[in-house]
């Protein structure tokens, strides 16, 4: 998935059935590509569209790290579960079968 979108990303006139038939042979079906395509392609389509009028990430946002290490992306699902599970149970509180969870600091 990440070689089609980097593929489309960086050499679009590039694209190929072939293309299309790696993801085929990596399990997608018809939907998850046009959900990888549309995605990929509205990124790079609103990049561009903020490049060419010069639009410059407000200062908030100026030295932050905008990526996730992989434990923070795995806490951040793990709680999303947690709560779902919750909300789904009618108690409001995490399931105590999740095990523990990574302290926040």
């Amino acid at each position: 998935m990440l070689a089609y979108a980097v593929k489309l990303t960086t050499e679009p006139h590039r694209m190929d059935e072939a293309d299309v038939e790696a993801l085929r042979t990596h399990g997608f079906d018809d939907r998850a590509i046009l959900d990888v395509c549309q995605v990929v392609s509205y990124y790079n389509y609103v990049n561009r569209l903020a490049d060419g009028l010069g639009i410059e990430l407000e200062p908030e946002w100026e030295g932050r790290t905008l990526t996730l290490s992989r434990a923070e992306l795995e806490e951040r699902r793990a709680k999303r579960r947690d709560a779902s599970i919750a909300e789904r149970s009618g108690t409001g509180q995490a399931s105590p079968s999740a095990g523990p969870r990574p302290r926040d600091g």
